[in-house]
């Protein structure tokens, strides 16, 4: 368990670096990825022990879709893979899958395999799994305008009654609190088009450490890294979450 005097309550991870830990050894990109599945099931167990109740992971990004097919056809055959085997997990632990993104680019095989087990998660309670799948930033801002404008256009909503939680409302999933840490792997110091709105006051910890070897251990020093923030959002007080 990480030595820190509190644990955050929502965890989203930015998991990079599975291409550079493939080319360091001479190995496919997809077997870095193979790896960096590894990790997704340690900090998903890791995170369940610590007591973190949301977890997001940003698994493909709407940017990723320009990447060999080759290599998206490896991607989703990993996260297939993963819903075959991890299912269970879930249902053990009374966990609930959540998708934030534009689920509809995804292959129809994906869909209906992640709408499955998201129905039949639904009335857990005990943890949130929230996978981000051709999720971007920007697109989810940009889906929130356009369903608020359909409100305006139909007389349900005054513009001047617009403000953030108006916003906040019709983003993805607006029931799920703001991240309280995000990390991110590899050492590369971009958000990277994730959750833009959401992390405004999010606590940041970036590693040099890729995502195939980001482990319970590497968890552990996050977790206590952000046990040891003071967190004012613009007060000048430490405020509790």
């Amino acid at each position: 368990m990480p030595d820190a005097p509190k644990i955050p309550r929502h965890v989203a991870i930015i998991m990079d670096g599975n291409g550079r830990w493939a080319n360091q050894r001479g190995l496919p990109r997809l077997r870095g990825h193979e790896e960096g599945a590894e990790s997704v099931r340690a900090v998903i167990r890791a995170c369940r022990d610590y007591g973190v109740r949301y977890l997001t992971l940003y698994a493909f990004s709407v940017e990723n879709w320009v990447r060999p097919q080759s290599e998206i056809r490896g991607l989703m055959s990993l996260l297939r893979k993963f819903l075959a085997e991890r299912e269970h997990e879930l249902h053990e632990n009374h966990v609930r899958l959540r998708v934030i993104g534009r689920m509809e680019d995804l292959p129809l095989p994906i869909q209906h395999s992640l709408k499955r087990v998201i129905k039949a998660t639904a009335a857990y309670d005990q943890g949130e799994l929230i996978l981000a799948l051709s999720y971007g930033g920007r697109a989810e801002i940009t889906h929130a305008v356009q369903a608020i404008a359909r409100e305006v256009k139909a007389g349900l909503l005054a513009p001047k009654a617009i403000d953030e939680q108006t916003i906040a409302a019709h983003l993805y999933a607006p029931d799920i609190p703001d991240p309280d840490l995000l990390i991110r792997t590899s050492g590369e110091m971009r958000i990277s088009n994730f959750l833009l709105w959401q992390i405004s006051y999010t606590e940041l910890y970036i590693t040099e450490v890729l995502w195939p070897d980001f482990r319970e251990a590497e968890l552990a020093k996050a977790i206590e890294a952000y046990g040891r923030r003071k967190r004012r959002f613009g007060d000048t007080k430490e405020r509790d979450v």
